[in-house]
């Protein structure tokens, strides 16, 4: 693939990541390299296609590790880290902060899902994160009904 020969040469200088030597931070610049089809961070800002998947947020500090992590979130899946999260924000294996997947937080199918499966899956989570419950989070709550009014939106 072009775009991994790329990042394997762009990547290269010294050894190491512009991040440092962390494998994991290499593997999410890497990712957002391959994305966007650059090997280096120079390519990256010039990237019509990066700018336009970074319209709308804060400029992106590509020398904050946050950033990095944040875009390869947003835009090419789950840090290898982060799989199966567990903690209080965490629901079917996401944390629900860091990651918008309604269909696997509510542990659904999304082929053979009915509104009424949405719902029941729905109000399960939502009485036990309701802030008012014991043990309910604001913030969690908050995310499962963005995500509830994501997929019934249609």
């Amino acid at each position: 693939m072009a775009g991994s020969s790329k990042t394997a040469k762009g990547s290269a200088k010294g050894g190491k990541s512009a991040l440092g030597a962390d494998p994991e931070m290499k593997l999410i610049q890497d990712g957002i390299y391959s994305y966007f089809n650059v090997s280096s961070v120079q390519e990256l800002k010039k990237s019509g296609s990066f700018r336009m998947a970074t319209d709308g947020m804060d400029k992106p500090d590509m020398k904050d590790p946050e950033t990095w992590k944040k875009l390869y979130r947003r835009l090419v899946g789950v840090i290898p880290s982060e799989k199966n999260a567990t903690g209080p924000t965490a629901i079917n294996g996401v944390d629900v902060l860091k990651y918008f997947k309604p269909w696997q937080v509510f542990g659904l199918d999304p082929q053979v899902a009915t509104k009424d499966d949405i719902k029941k899956a729905y109000h399960k989570l939502s009485m036990k994160y309701h802030p008012d419950m014991p043990n309910g989070d604001r913030r969690v709550f908050e995310a499962l009904n963005t995500m509830y009014r994501s997929i019934t939106a249609y």
